[in-house]
């Protein structure tokens, strides 16, 4: 095993920041674990569960970064990670739809 190099203060400072991130790679790490599992289930190919997990990952990701926002704790963000794993990006994209289709007015709107 390696000694810690020369500057140990790098080390310190990668430590503070995964400790304070920490939230948002479970959440990802959860969502990502979970679609693929659920691809692999329903018979998908590994194709399909590696790019859906990645996309679950994504969309967790930038939904964790809005938590604040909305008022919503950090340590929800497993919650986040698990339910949009579950459901995938199919549903996730049709709620999103269906959200921004009622408060946003259709561009054929007359």
């Amino acid at each position: 095993m390696s000694n810690m190099p020369d500057k140990p203060d790098t080390w310190v400072f990668l430590l503070a920041w995964l400790s304070q991130h920490a939230p948002a790679f479970y959440a990802a790490g959860f969502a990502i674990s979970i679609s693929a599992l659920r691809i692999i289930y329903g018979g998908g190919t590994r194709k399909a569960a590696f790019f859906e997990s990645l996309l679950c990952g994504c969309i967790t990701l930038s939904m964790l970064s809005g938590l604040e926002l909305l008022g919503i704790p950090q340590s929800a963000a497993s919650l986040i990670g698990g339910m949009v794993g579950l459901l995938g990006v199919d549903k996730v994209r049709a709620f999103a739809d269906r959200v921004t289709g009622f408060k946003l007015p259709g561009r054929n709107a007359d």
